[in-house]
């Protein structure tokens, strides 16, 4: 595929051509600063468009901490910067996962870009090309903040690049509202120079109109939430001179403008839940639509995505051992989120759930659960196949019968290559040492079948940083919350139920139709096995004010440290759930703190409460 916008040679040659500028440039007795506008860097399309591509470089593909912090999902070293977090190990001088400086250099970076692309001569760069530009550096700016907002809160809100010599002491933090309405108005001023969505594969990567209205829909949910609506937690949280930096009073109203901003998305009519019959297939498979949506190189469902990332380290995380390092752990939690395929819970007496002895007989869906697996993962909902690897369940990544053979033990060996996370087996414990896998599960999210991890060897795919099926979720929770009787409630959520193969809603669970409180519940269980492992579980948790329940702080896997005694899959006290870990937690952690390297260059910053 070619991705001439934002690939990594592409933003490598960019950081070593300005990095040569600089080196070049020396004898000149001129600041670096002064560099950054010379006629030299702007004297030509391939020197501005090597520096565009360099803020698209401040674009985080995955943020770390969301993989591990969250009830979906833990790291298996120990010690790791994750492990300590959840542990309550961290402060704001160690603080891990400090974004601040990385997307404040692409802010920068923008304003700089803005200032001086239109030094490049016409003959170079047209003018429609130099507007697009423009508009796509205002929405990297604006997401930029939106990332910061999601971390830190209410932030230093700038309107110019600053002087590398500049005092800082004299930028305070912005209100929260005035951080949401700053990046309001770059995503709108960026959506008019942009197409609704970008139809030629040589602009994938770059964001859309589409991807404007994205970030204002999540960035109205984010303001909606208990976390930023009235919170009184953050009374305390004001400005040197007395400004308080949260909104103080709850309003219901936000719910309707969070609806607003996801439903402008869903009018555009320009995108599309992904299905298999847009990649060829001629007939709906639900497990190929939830899981080829992440492996195609571009899809309808695509608003935002990076298309330069590390998806080979994704691959090897996420695959078991011997070939994999068994690094991204699926919990138990999130196991049991998953719909049986009849579209119930686990928990509901009717569902037909079951979680001792083992399957005796094939599912009649081959992507399903094979005769001699335990019954907890039989007749699960397709995303449940597509996304957990589980024990006994054949590898992904491993194409030839040989590659398969190779994650057996020797009894096992069957052309099948069944995962051996029991403690004995190749991918346990016993064998695996330092990576040994935690719970009991990995993930398969965004690993493609076409990958051999045994050789090393793994497709392309964009990393998708905002989706459809996100948007029609975004829409659904906030119409439940300030109407829950309007039918749009239902008939949304059930675009996401119906191609992940679900029945509706109303079918399965019919008292939850207009219940507010049921249905909401409904709908973040939704997210939760819609989204899982794609940062949103951390998000909905953080801005609904839930991560911090008991039960979200609980976390369950199987029993992978006791003996198996040679018993293989059948040792049936692996498959007991057991308690992995009580994680630390204090309200504080709602927000990451503010680095005191950042405290100590600005004076004027306050820190987040309990900080």
């Amino acid at each position: 595929m070619k991705k001439k916008n934002i690939p990594l040679f592409i933003i490598a040659v960019g950081s070593l051509f300005l990095t040569s500028i600089l080196s070049s440039c020396k004898h000149l007795d001129e600041k670096p600063d002064n560099l950054l506008t010379s006629d030299i860097l702007w004297s030509n399309r391939a020197n501005a468009e090597s520096y565009l591509y360099n803020i698209y470089g401040a674009v985080l593909e995955i943020d770390y901490p969301h993989i591990g912090i969250s009830d979906e999902a833990s790291v298996s070293i120990p010690g790791t910067n994750i492990r300590q977090m959840v542990a309550g190990n961290w402060s704001s001088v160690n603080a891990y996962y400090d974004h601040w400086d990385n997307y404040y250099t692409g802010i920068r970076s923008s304003f700089i870009f803005e200032a001086n692309v239109d030094k490049v001569p016409d003959s170079q760069l047209g003018a429609d090309l130099k507007v697009q530009y423009k508009a796509e550096s205002k929405f990297l700016r604006g997401w930029f903040y939106w990332q910061l907002i999601k971390q830190y809160g209410p932030v230093v809100k700038l309107t110019g690049a600053l002087s590398l010599d500049e005092d800082f002491n004299k930028y305070p933090r912005a209100t929260f509202d005035e951080c949401k309405d700053y990046v309001n108005q770059l995503m709108d001023e960026a959506a008019v120079d942009l197409p609704v969505r970008w139809a030629s594969s040589s602009n994938y990567g770059r964001p859309s109109k589409g991807s404007c209205l994205a970030v204002k829909s999540q960035l109205a949910l984010w303001a909606a939430s208990p976390l930023w609506n009235g919170n009184p937690a953050f009374n305390s949280l004001k400005n040197q001179d007395g400004t308080a930096l949260a909104p103080a009073v709850y309003d219901a109203n936000k719910w309707k403008i969070a609806a607003d901003a996801a439903k402008a998305v869903i009018d555009l009519n320009s995108y599309k839940l992904f299905t298999n019959l847009d990649n060829g297939g001629t007939q709906f498979d639900p497990y190929l639509s939830v899981r080829d949506l992440f492996l195609t190189n571009w899809n309808s469902e695509i608003l935002f995505s990076r298309n330069s990332w590390n998806y080979w380290g994704y691959t090897k995380a996420s695959s078991p051992n011997p070939g994999g390092i068994n690094l991204y752990n699926a919990t138990q939690n999130v196991v049991d989120a998953f719909y049986m395929g009849n579209g119930r819970s686990i928990e509901d007496p009717s569902s037909g759930y079951d979680e001792t002895g083992f399957a005796e007989n094939n599912s009649s869906q081959y992507w399903a659960h094979k005769k001699g697996q335990w019954n907890m993962y039989a007749n699960r909902e397709p995303r449940f196949y597509a996304y957990i690897q589980y024990n006994g369940r054949p590898v992904l990544p491993a194409p030839t019968v040989d590659d398969k053979n190779y994650y057996s033990s020797a009894g096992n060996v069957d052309g099948t290559g069944r995962v051996e996370f029991y403690y004995g087996g190749k991918a346990g414990a016993k064998a695996t040492g330092i990576t040994n896998n935690i719970t009991g599960y990995n993930f398969l999210k965004n690993v493609s079948p076409a990958d051999n991890i045994r050789q090393d060897a793994t497709n392309y795919r964009p990393f998708i940083l905002m989706r459809y099926a996100e948007i029609l979720l975004n829409y659904a929770e906030a119409l439940n919350e300030y109407s829950p009787s309007n039918p749009d409630v239902v008939n949304t959520l059930n675009l996401v139920r119906s191609r992940a193969g679900l029945p509706g809603i109303e079918t399965v669970y019919p008292a939850a139709v207009g219940n507010k409180e049921l249905m909401r519940k409904y709908i973040l269980k939704e997210r939760q096995v819609e989204l899982c492992f794609e940062g949103d579980r951390y998000y909905t948790l953080i801005r609904r004010l839930q991560l911090g329940a008991p039960e979200n702080q609980t976390i369950y896997g199987m029993n992978v440290n006791e003996d198996d005694g040679g018993q293989g899959f059948g040792f049936t006290r692996f498959y007991n759930r057991t308690f992995f870990q009580k994680r630390a937690w204090a309200d504080k952690m709602y927000l990451f703190p503010i680095s005191q390297y950042q405290l100590d260059r600005d004076r004027a910053l306050v820190q987040n409460p309990g900080w």
